[in-house]
């Protein structure tokens, strides 16, 4: 065994040596006028460990007889009297996927700080101290989740989950809100569709191939009207459905429940405010669309003939695109309005800043929703429709022919029972995915999630504490 001056593990025997002599050692001899590390001044160099004697051609030394206990051996090349060390650690393991070992003041298993800057190294959570989460970890902590949502950028199932998470966690205020605003919007559709607003004449009309233009102009026009009074009262129930459910969801994000009345106490105010933009929106898409038929009806009052047609349907498709834009734009300004207490044109302002690069999203996710709402109606409405047309002694082929024929009374209300039902359901989808958008770009754009947590009573939310969550 060949062992460097000073390294020789002290108590062992040379075991390169004959008769008890170790050979020769080469190396490094310090000056004659210094001592050694840990050389005492009364001992001959012969007689200390790993130094050479005063003959180097002779033989080399013995180890002493008497060697320091292993604890006060000194550590090589140190100065006098410097204590001893503890070798390096091993390297780390990468990222946190090592097994530390077990240590009290360990953060849930992962080991305790390391350095003064994270978690298993100085200045990071990953290997050397790098930023970042290891290979061997799972990724970050989960989010805070106060309510029916994680304080986080949401995905669309997140979003989806949301809002059908706050009607079956909170299905009294949520069921009753849509069910009294379901059932009088339903109630008035009835009573207009049975006295007011009887079409079969129209109908009869616009099935009439021999009928004048004038005819069929006075008959679309009363279609277009009776439908249109229809539209205007359902729109009126989502508005009233929309505002008591957008602060329902809003609460419900925070893990805090809310009556129908304090519901009602807090979107009272708004309400003008949400009756004037949800009219003006259509107003927009409908000035749009004129705009990009103009030119093409101008065109062809002028004797432009066929290209008068082609210009008035390319500019309808442009304009229809425009409006669709704008509307997506412009779909966030209800929830910012209710919950930001804004004006209208301030809340149209904040939805286009919180749509802005995020337009196909917010498509998407809207589109998914309605699609979804439309089913779930349909599922519900189209049964309850076949059963009246049985009941009404049309059967299927009068089910078929309700839409060009007269309505009875008792299609009217078995079918209105069931559009009732399938309101109570998708209102609460639709509201609630409106709102959890709103906040869920608020959250990416604004770290909204902060104000939500402190909102909701989480204290160090995302300070960097041991405990704290930062969703983002």
């Amino acid at each position: 065994m060949k062992d460097t001056p000073g390294w020789a593990s002290p108590g062992s025997a040379p075991s390169d040596g004959q008769n008890g002599q170790e050979p020769t050692v080469s190396g490094p001899t310090p000056p004659a006028d210094q001592p050694g590390p840990t050389e005492p001044a009364d001992e001959p160099a012969a007689d200390r460990p790993g130094q050479p004697g005063p003959d180097p051609s002779g033989p080399g030394p013995k180890w002493s007889k008497e060697q320091p206990p292993p604890a006060q051996w000194p550590a090589p090349g140190g100065p006098q009297g410097t204590p001893p060390q503890a070798p390096p650690p091993p390297p780390p393991g990468p990222g946190w996927g090592g097994q530390p070992p077990a240590d009290p003041g360990g953060y849930g298993g992962y080991g305790g700080p390391g350095g003064p800057g994270g978690y298993g190294g100085p200045g990071g959570y990953g290997p050397g101290g790098h930023p970042g989460w290891g290979p061997g970890w799972g990724g970050p902590p989960p989010a805070a989740k106060p309510g029916v949502i994680p304080l986080r950028p949401l995905g669309v199932g997140e979003i989806l989950d949301g809002a059908v998470s706050t009607m079956r966690t909170h299905w009294r205020t949520v069921l009753g809100i849509s069910l009294t605003v379901a059932v009088f919007t339903q109630i008035a559709v009835i009573l207009l569709q049975g006295f007011v607003l009887d079409d079969s004449a129209s109908t009869e009309t616009l099935n009439d191939p021999s009928a004048t233009a004038g005819e069929l102009s006075r008959a679309l026009g009363d279609t277009l009207l009776n439908t249109g009074v229809v539209l205007l009262v359902t729109l009126l129930g989502t508005i009233f459905a929309t505002a008591l459910l957008t602060t329902v969801t809003s609460r419900a994000v925070l893990g805090k429940s809310v009556t129908t009345s304090e519901a009602w106490r807090d979107a009272r105010p708004q309400l003008p405010k949400l009756f004037g933009l949800t009219f003006l929106l259509p107003l927009i898409a409908i000035a749009t669309a004129a705009a990009g038929t103009l030119p093409g009806i101008l065109v062809g009052l002028a004797g432009g003939g066929d290209g008068a047609v082609a210009l008035a349907v390319f500019g309808g498709l442009a304009a229809a695109v425009v409006a669709l834009w704008l509307m997506v734009r412009f779909s966030l300004a209800s929830p910012a309005l209710m919950l930001e207490k804004q004006s209208v044109l301030k809340s149209m302002s904040r939805s286009a800043k919180l749509v802005r690069g995020s337009w196909w999203r917010v498509f998407g996710i809207q589109l998914l929703a309605t699609i979804i709402a439309n089913i779930v109606a349909s599922i519900i409405v189209i049964p309850f429709a076949f059963v009246a047309s049985a009941l009404s002694g049309e059967g299927v082929t009068g089910f078929l022919d309700t839409a060009t024929g007269d309505l009875g009374w008792t299609f009217l209300i078995i079918s209105g029972i069931g559009s009732v039902i399938g309101a109570m359901l998708t209102f609460p989808i639709t509201a609630g995915v409106s709102v959890l958008l709103y906040i869920d770009q608020r959250i990416r754009r604004e770290a909204l999630d902060l104000d939500l947590a402190r909102a909701a009573g989480l204290q160090d939310y995302g300070s960097g504490t041991p405990g704290s969550t930062r969703g983002s």
